[in-house]
């Protein structure tokens, strides 16, 4: 078969070889091939696009039967002078018409090709309409990592209506990914919340477009059980909880401010005093009280308004939950969570209901939303927040915003370096996958759980990648693509610590000072 003729500007790479199907073909090439390369076959119908899966090369002379060294060398010798020693072997996952891959639609020939049938190097204006497509909801990430001139773009609308994880080892580059999407969602006006777990984001400088927000909790908006998590009273310190789900009421709750504490120690005391065989359970709760309002000052505001109040639209919202406990994180992000969904509900029937709703003071009675349009909530560390084997608040919300968020334009994003300690339900219902190196079998075993759009061969390279390196895949992107993200030099901290170089610089340090105080001469000791 020759087909040279109908692929004037491509450069021929190999030849099909052995037993084909309709959606895997093996093919001998004429140089070493990369697993991320894109080729074009032309049979049937059409052009047709591939992916090159895995890479091999073999040689005749150097095969697995050499047993010594010396028989290593001269075989090396033979090889060197047979040029049809090496076999250079890809393995590629058939995709597509290539034209029809243009208009978004993933079309499989019912036939396979022939072995003989030439396979072509696809060039970057083959790639352009599918990897980079034009309209506002495609924004730019980076490039295919094996064909750099094509750049790599993914659909927004996609990651809000369907949900994203983004997953690797540690110093692969998620918060940069992040970042990224953050830098470029600044650009469009968009909504988006962070909630920063290390305070990897406090520094990324996207100027007005980024909002900081110091996460509070407002304790009497809590639950008796909840506030029992934030001032640390065990679950199963049963009288202590008694005294503060009795003492925790309505009255109480009322109260802002300083009148707060004051009145849930008023109640505490009047429950010693009426019920004696909880003076000392009660005592320890005032401890705890007093304990918590020392600790946590900063952080529990029984004078705050709605914490919600604080996220602004069109803004990179950072919520800063770095001197929050993981307690104390988990009921906070659950709480904007089930406001977030609430609020986004609302909005979504005011705009059904043709924007009728126009404030507090409307015919149904019911407050205006605080975001009319839609909202993308990102949760680092997401195996501490929605992990696999126990039960949380944001777990429960995050599982509902999963489920219903695409109807109401609440989009979520998980990011986590440990994919097997999140909850697989959870997981399955992202509907695209940012996945970068990873290692350990359990967690490619759960990525490869997660998507029907990452095959066993993608999974397999995921230990090869490099830092910035991703395989995306899912409904944010027109084909499973290798992309190496573009570095946000916008965001100044979150790489490795310099420990050496600071230590060094601390040494200095302490030997001028030493120097200066050893040289001084107090007045009169001349």
């Amino acid at each position: 078969m020759n087909d040279k003729k109908d692929q004037p500007s491509r450069h021929e790479l190999g030849i099909v070889v052995g037993e084909t199907s309709p959606s895997k073909v093996t093919f001998e090439s004429r140089r070493p091939v990369s697993i991320g390369e894109y080729v074009i076959l032309t049979y049937e119908k059409g052009n047709v696009l591939g992916l090159v899966e895995r890479s091999f090369i073999g040689s005749n002379a150097l095969g697995d039967n050499i047993c010594n060294y010396e028989e290593a060398f001269e075989s090396k010798q033979v090889a060197l002078e047979n040029r049809r020693d090496k076999s250079y072997k890809g393995f590629v996952r058939i995709l597509g018409y290539l034209d029809e891959l243009k208009k978004c639609k993933a079309i499989i020939p019912a036939l396979p090709p022939e072995p003989g049938t030439s396979i072509y190097e696809a060039t970057a204006e083959d790639l352009q309409t599918i990897f980079s497509p034009l309209g506002l909801q495609w924004i730019r990430i980076g490039t295919l990592l094996r064909n750099t001139q094509v750049d790599a773009k993914i659909n927004v609308d996609k990651i809000v209506s369907r949900h994203l994880a983004i997953l690797a080892m540690t110093g692969m580059g998620k918060s940069n990914l992040v970042s990224l999407l953050a830098k470029e969602i600044a650009k469009i006006n968009g909504t988006m919340i962070i909630f920063d777990y290390h305070d990897d984001y406090s520094t990324l400088e996207i100027g007005s477009s980024m909002n900081l927000v110091n996460a509070k909790i407002n304790p009497r908006m809590l639950q008796a059980d909840k506030f029992a998590d934030v001032i640390e009273i065990k679950e199963t310190a049963t009288n202590q909880m008694h005294v503060l789900r009795e003492a925790f009421g309505t009255d109480v709750k009322q109260r802002k401010g300083e009148e707060f504490w004051t009145a849930l120690a008023n109640a505490v005391d009047s429950i010693a005093d009426r019920e004696k065989s909880y003076r000392e359970a009660a005592a320890k709760v005032k401890d705890k009280i007093d304990d918590a309002k020392r600790k946590f000052n900063n952080i529990l505001d029984p004078g705050l308004a709605d914490p919600l109040a604080l996220v602004k639209n069109g803004k990179v919202n950072i919520v800063n939950l770095v001197e929050l406990t993981e307690k104390q994180a988990n009921i906070t992000v659950s709480y904007y969570l089930e406001e977030l969904l609430d609020d986004r509900k609302k909005a979504t029937r005011q705009k059904k209901d043709g924007g009728r709703m126009t404030g507090s003071n409307s015919s149904t009675g019911v407050s205006s939303p605080r975001f009319p349009a839609p909202v993308l909530v990102v949760i680092e560390e997401a195996h501490a927040f929605i992990p696999k084997d126990e039960d949380t608040d944001t777990k429960y919300f995050a599982s509902k915003v999963a489920r219903e968020g695409r109807k109401f334009g609440l989009g979520l994003v998980v990011v986590s370096q440990r994919p097997r300690g999140i909850d697989s339900n959870i997981l399955s219902q992202m509907g695209s996958l940012a996945v970068m190196r990873i290692v350990q079998q359990d967690d490619q075993m759960q990525v490869s759980a997660a998507s029907e759009a990452l095959s066993k061969e993608l999974i397999d390279q995921l230990p090869s990648l490099n830092p910035g390196e991703a395989v995306f895949a899912g409904q944010w992107v027109n084909l499973p693509a290798f992309v190496r993200a573009d570095e946000v030099r916008e965001r100044k901290i979150g790489g490795d610590q310099m420990a050496a170089e600071e230590w060094k610089q601390l040494a200095k340090i302490k030997e001028i000072s030493k120097e200066s105080t050893e040289s001084y001469i107090p007045p009169g000791y001349v």
